[in-house]
């Protein structure tokens, strides 16, 4: 690759990825539950993003998985897979996508706190800052779902978005070493293949039933279900890994505050959602404290782990 290449290409990488990650949020919301039920938007995009991860053995040999690293294999597919996905659709299905798009910029503070936990990280006065600021600024967007004012947020959906937060977390720190010893294609082959497996069952009766006709009278929502099918989770993840390649992970850690900024704009265009003023304020107090524990970072030479759909 070319110097001018590999300076711009990457970032190029990122920004695309990131934009698709902003327009899961508004086009989830917009289809479920009306149009699909998420149980079985999970499995048919289980089962799209099982098969897009076929693809790459057309032209690559599949990589040798060592018989010790199977279990934890399918272990990583039930976490990010099944767990991540079934929170995300049921949260989104019942709650504002900004604020979804907002709790879900915690995820570098959840890493921080587990991997703490785990004797991998250790704490600063920056790092504690931050990770105070931003879990505070969470819990407060969280806790709008049950105001009345907040027409579009639910409670218990805003919590099922932290918690998809916490399950993301728990999968790049738990499984760091597993991502890190198997190529990328390998590591979305098991995982999503998995995840689809065990899925499918659940979900194939909904999906025998949904309306399809009805989705089919608007081009809105047509285009809508077939985005959330196949962009949301593989090529993302091919563009984040590749992009890794080129450029330092506090990198891909700035881009991702693009997220909840065009998942706002979105939002509001499609007439999905409306910004308050208060959800705008503690999302200011998470990027600050975000801010604070990628600052920590920087001055320790010690970069954050990147983040995972």
């Amino acid at each position: 690759m070319s110097a001018v290449r590999s300076r711009f290409v990457p970032h190029i990488a990122l920004l695309v990825c990131n934009v698709i990650w902003a327009m899961d949020y508004p086009f989830y919301n917009l289809v479920l539950p009306r149009y699909i039920e998420p149980i079985a938007m999970i499995a048919a995009s289980l089962v799209v993003t099982a098969l897009l991860s076929l693809v790459p053995l057309l032209w690559q040999k599949a990589q040798k998985v060592e018989r010790r690293d199977i279990p934890k294999l399918i272990g990583a597919g039930l976490l990010i897979g099944v767990a991540r996905k079934v929170f995300i659709m049921y949260g989104l299905s019942m709650t504002s996508p900004i604020d979804g798009s907002i709790i879900d910029t915690i995820v570098p503070l959840l890493v921080l706190l587990l991997s703490v936990v785990l004797g991998i990280d250790r704490f600063t006065r920056l790092k504690v800052a931050g990770l105070v600021l931003g879990m505070a600024g969470a819990v407060a967007v969280v806790l709008t779902g049950a105001s009345s004012a907040h027409v579009h947020s639910h409670l218990w959906g805003n919590i099922m978005i932290f918690l998809c937060a916490c399950v993301t977390s728990l999968y790049m720190v738990w499984f760091k070493k597993l991502v890190a010893k198997y190529d990328i294609t390998t590591m979305l082959r098991w995982v999503y293949c998995t995840a689809a497996v065990v899925m499918l069952p659940f979900g194939i009766r909904d999906i025998v039933h949904t309306d399809y006709a009805l989705i089919a009278s608007s081009g809105k929502v047509l285009f809508s279900v077939f985005f959330v099918l196949i962009a949301p989770t593989y090529v993302p993840n091919l563009l984040l890994n590749f992009a890794l390649k080129f450029v330092q992970p506090v990198v891909t850690s700035i881009y991702t505050y693009l997220q909840p900024v065009l998942a706002i704009i979105i939002s509001v265009w499609m007439g999905l959602d409306r910004l308050h003023v208060d959800t705008v304020c503690f999302a200011l107090v998470i990027f600050v404290g975000v801010g604070l524990v990628l600052r920590s970072y920087l001055t320790h030479e010690d970069p954050p782990a990147s983040r995972v759909h």
